[in-house]
C-alpha cells in the first residue's frame, strides 16, 4: 500500500528543486497534492507533471493573504489537510561587513515569517494526527561564511519545530525537520565548477544530495511509518554536519 494514500497535501515551494521532489513523491506514493511558487510558468509546469491528482496555485510565501488563500483553496476542495511540507526558502551571500537591512530583513521573511505564517494558516485545516516537515539545513549548527544570515533563518527554524512540536502534540500533530547538505538542484548547477567543489568536499560520501534523497527522508518523517517521531531533525548531508 502506498505510504501516504488518500492523504491531502500542500508543498509550499514546491514548484522546483526540492520542493518538486518532495510534491513528486507524495502524488507517487498516493497523496493529491497541491504544490505553491511565485512564479505561474514554474508551478503550471510542475502541476503538469505531477497529472491529474495535483493543483499548482501561485504564492508568495512571505505574504500571509496569499497563505491563507493556498489553504482556503485545500479547504473548499478536500475540506482537510493532512500533510503540509514548509520548503520555501532563500539563500543569498553576505558577509558581515557587507550585510544590508534588505538582505536581513528578505531572507528572515521567506525563511522564518513564512513557515510561521503558513503553519498558522494551515492550522485550522489540519486534523488530529496531522504531520508537518519544516525544510531546514545542517547550516543551522555550523559556521558557513557568508551565509551567516541563512542559517541564523534554518537555526531559527530548528528552534521552532521544537516548540511547534511540544505544543502541538496533545492534537497528535508531529512537527519535524529534515535538513539537507548541499543539494544538486537547478539553482546549484549555476554555481562554478570550483564554488561546487568546495560544497563537497566536507561531505564525507563526496557528493552533492539528490533532490529525490531529501524528499525521500521527508516521506518518511510525514508517514505513519515515523508515528513515534516529532521535534526531530534528520539531517541529509552526506555525513557533513555529523562526522
Amino acid at each position: 500500500m502506498a505510504r501516504v494514500e488518500n492523504k491531502i497535501a500542500l508543498v509550499v515551494g514546491g514548484a522546483r528543486g526540492i520542493g518538486l521532489a518532495v510534491a513528486e513523491r507524495l502524488s507517487s506514493e498516493g497523496a493529491t497534492v497541491f504544490l505553491t511558487g511565485r512564479r505561474a510558468d514554474e508551478v503550471e509546469a510542475a502541476a503538469r507533471k505531477l497529472g491529474g491528482r495535483a493543483r499548482g496555485l501561485v504564492a508568495d510565501a512571505s505574504a500571509p493573504d496569499d497563505l491563507a488563500r493556498v489553504v482556503t483553496a485545500v479547504t473548499d476542495a478536500h475540506g482537510r489537510l493532512d500533510l503540509l511540507v514548509l520548503n520555501a526558502g532563500l539563500s543569498e551571500p553576505a558577509a558581515i561587513a557587507d550585510q544590508s537591512v534588505e538582505h536581513f530583513d528578505r531572507h528572515f521573511a521567506v525563511n522564518v515569517r513564512g513557515m510561521v505564517l503558513g503553519l498558522k494558516a494551515a492550522l485550522p485545516a489540519m486534523g488530529d494526527g496531522a504531520s508537518v516537515v519544516l525544510m531546514g539545513s545542517v547550516a543551522d549548527a555550523m559556521g558557513i561564511p557568508p551565509y551567516g544570515t541563512y542559517a541564523a533563518t534554518k537555526a531559527a527554524v530548528r528552534s521552532y519545530a521544537r516548540t511547534w512540536a511540544a505544543e502541538l502534540a496533545p492534537r497528535g500533530i508531529r512537527v519535524n525537520v529534515v535538513a539537507p547538505g548541499p543539494t544538486d538542484t537547478d539553482m546549484m548547477a549555476a554555481v562554478p565548477e570550483d564554488g561546487r567543489a568546495a560544497l563537497i568536499a566536507p561531505i564525507p560520501l563526496g557528493r552533492m544530495a539528490r533532490p529525490d534523497e531529501v524528499a525521500s527522508a521527508t516521506l518518511f518523517l510525514l508517514s505513519d511509518e515515523a508515528s513515534f517521531i516529532t521535534g526531530s531533525e534528520l539531517c541529509v548531508d552526506g555525513g557533513m554536519g555529523q562526522v
